[in-house]
């Protein structure tokens, strides 16, 4: 069970999260030290690190640029998680990523596995209409690296990217990425496919639901 935060520590989270929805990266040590009201760094390093300890922020090194807020954090501001929107991929014939640096949304607290690295992507295209992604929804894609047959997936294929439905099975052509509309053909696997994520959430009319 995690301590209470204090209300010095309630307000560096709270600046955390408003840097990152404003601008899609964490504060210097000189910004939270200008919006603490401090003049020392070692007063943010010890905040910094009593957040740490409570598993309310993640700190990657010592740089200050390198943290991520916790799902423990977004609970105790009362506030919706964020996510990266990394931008558009095709759900179509593929297309080069548009990555968008600088740009994140809050999701609904109810999205499951946020503790997980995810990201929001929008949909570009029309090839995965029967299964219910149609072109301009946004999708919540969880990072991983195993895959079942069936699951909805973010490919990569060289410098461009898909969302399909990866098939395995145990005959020609064994593995391959399925469009979910007969306009399109399948896309047979090479030493450029490389899957980067799971499809786990598709924003519908506001509401976030599962995608099948």
């Amino acid at each position: 069970m995690n301590l209470p935060l204090t209300k010095r520590q309630l307000e560096m989270l709270s600046i955390l999260y408003d840097y990152i929805k404003d601008t899609g990266y964490p504060p210097t040590f000189e910004e939270m030290r200008e919006r603490l009201g401090v003049s020392s760094n070692q007063s943010v390093i010890d905040l910094l690190g009593k957040l740490a300890q409570k598993r309310i922020i993640k700190r990657n090194g010592s740089a200050a640029r390198s943290l991520a807020i916790l799902p423990y954090g977004y609970e105790a501001l009362g506030r919706d998680p964020l996510v990266p929107f990394l931008g558009v991929s095709h759900a179509g014939a593929p297309l080069q990523s548009i990555v968008i640096d600088g740009d994140w949304k809050p999701v609904s607290k109810d999205i499951s596995k946020l503790d997980a690295e995810v990201f929001l992507l929008k949909i570009s295209g029309d090839s995965m209409i029967n299964a219910g992604i149609n072109d301009g929804d946004n999708v919540l894609v969880k990072s991983q690296k195993e895959f079942a047959s069936g699951d909805i997936v973010y490919a990569q294929i060289g410098e461009e990217s898909t969302i399909k439905r990866f098939i395995s099975q145990d005959k020609p052509p064994y593995h391959y990425l399925k469009p979910e509309n007969p306009n399109y053909p399948p896309i047979f696997f090479t030493s450029l496919v490389e899957m980067k994520g799971k499809v786990i959430s598709i924003l519908k009319a506001g509401q976030w639901r599962t995608v099948s």
